[in-house]
């Protein structure tokens, strides 16, 4: 098992911890990656965008002339896709990009981000991390400690309030919990801040 050292919020070495090899030592697998980050963007898009078909198209109800003797290509509706105005053929309507992936690989795709993060030296480990009021100054100074110039991202084992108000008015930072884990933030940003109890939280449900 990895051994990674503890911290403390003024980057203080305080302990050492083992990490579970199984979860936090896997070996990468960037095509599951990338399925997995694809699927997570995926179900995010709207999928609004939509055009009118010649049903939808207003006018177009009377027939522009008759059939014969004109010596023109007969036609039914002057909102015929061929016709300026008219319709539109094969476009977009409202839909879901929504796709899921089995839960093995969901999972197998959290561990390989992980792993990632622990052996590229981006993984620091937190005793544990609250503020007793919401200041986005704290949180800078927290970054400054460990020197974060890039994006962060604060993992905790429960919703704390105060760090998820101190990190979202800096660009680039970003704090969930073990419950909103996902691929997607883990390669999005630098480095990785976690509570040694998120550690435990994930090792509970990941192992």
């Amino acid at each position: 098992m990895a051994n990674v050292a503890i911290y403390d919020i003024a980057n203080n070495k305080v302990g050492d911890m083992e990490l579970n090899d199984s979860i936090f030592g896997v070996e990468m697998n960037a095509g599951l990656l990338h399925q997995a980050v694809v699927m997570q963007l995926a179900a995010q898009r709207l999928g609004t965008h939509a055009t009118k078909t010649r049903s939808m198209v207003r006018g177009g109800g009377r027939k522009p002339w008759r059939q014969k003797g004109t010596g023109r290509a007969r036609s039914g509706s002057t909102r015929s896709p061929l016709w300026v105005g008219g319709g539109t053929v094969f476009g977009p309507h409202p839909r879901k990009y929504a796709f899921t992936m089995p839960r093995k690989q969901r999972r197998l795709a959290i561990k390989c981000a992980l792993s990632d993060k622990v052996k590229s030296g981006d993984f620091i480990v937190l005793d544990q991390l609250n503020f007793e009021a919401p200041k986005t100054k704290q949180m800078v100074e927290l970054l400054g400690k460990f020197d974060t110039p890039k994006k962060a991202l604060f993992i905790t084992a429960s919703e704390a309030e105060t760090v998820e108000k101190s990190a979202r008015n800096i660009p680039g930072v970003k704090a969930i919990t073990t419950m909103g884990l996902n691929v997607y933030d883990i390669l999005n940003h630098g480095k990785l801040f976690i509570t040694k109890d998120a550690i435990a939280r994930i090792e509970e449900v990941l192992a």
